[in-house]
């Protein structure tokens, strides 16, 4: 009698276990559902990853159009420097000091006020109040 009792609380248990599993079905469907979505929109490679993604993707391609057109530039100049001696004279005047035979160069010291000349304040001494 005791060996039928233990096989007959087994299969109730089992039937119990399938009566509970089949009541509530739809809690665990739901609950399952649930855990996907949250892991579609908040996981590894989920929307909000993939959005943070695509925001560092545009930031990154607007670095390489700057660069891009920091080369074009440089490359004009350098065009410039080897075929135009227009662009060798005024590099050699305004930056070497640089003068032809019978001119002569003055130089003006900025104004004090002129803040867009950077020579009006030097580093290494102090700006006046």
């Amino acid at each position: 009698m005791s060996a039928r009792s233990g096989a007959g609380q087994r299969v109730n248990f089992s039937d119990q276990m399938w009566e509970f599993l089949r009541r509530n079905a739809n809690w665990f469907l739901a609950g399952g559902l649930a855990l996907l979505l949250l892991q579609d929109v908040f996981g590894t490679h989920g929307l909000i990853a993939m959005r943070r993604a695509q925001q560092e993707a545009a930031r990154v391609q607007k670095q390489i159009d700057q660069i891009n057109e920091e080369n074009r530039q440089l490359q004009e100049r350098v065009k410039a420097l080897k075929t135009d001696p227009q662009a060798i004279e005024r590099i050699a005047r305004e930056e070497m000091g640089l003068a032809r035979p019978g001119e002569y160069i003055f130089k003006i010291p900025p104004r004090p006020g002129d803040s867009s000349s950077p020579a009006s304040h030097p580093p290494d001494t102090p700006r006046q109040p």
